[in-house]
């Protein structure tokens, strides 16, 4: 297809409180999709969006535990901070509020540094 632009990858991982975090950004047409985890699971998926008619992005859960609202709440922020379509799986133990706080920090440190990747 002319002037399609194909999917990019892009990993990138960190310890983070005695965890390592690995993280997986495929870069999407208009969008991307984040997977954040210790182990290969895909266990959630929440994607969000601008809308014209809110200032708070869209947000909805497409799989998974809905009283887990770190996927859905992640990938709404990231859909303000970017103005792009954001899916998210985040595949961490909700146990530690302080490690999701830093693994959003790195997240942001990644956008700023390789927006290219985004």
């Amino acid at each position: 297809i002319e002037g399609a632009t194909g999917i990019s990858v892009h990993n990138f991982s960190e310890k983070i409180l005695e965890q390592v975090v690995h993280f997986h950004v495929m870069k999407l047409s208009g969008g991307f999709f984040l997977w954040v985890g210790s182990a290969p699971v895909l266990s959630n998926l929440a994607v969000s969006m601008s809308s014209k008619y809110d200032s708070m992005p869209l947000s909805t859960l497409v799989m998974g535990d809905p009283s887990n609202t770190a996927p859905n709440s992640l990938a709404q922020r990231l859909a303000k901070k970017t103005k792009k379509q954001v899916f998210v799986s985040y595949s961490l133990p909700m146990t530690d509020s302080s490690l999701s706080l830093l693994v959003e920090n790195r997240i942001k440190k990644e956008l700023e540094l390789h927006p290219e990747h985004f």
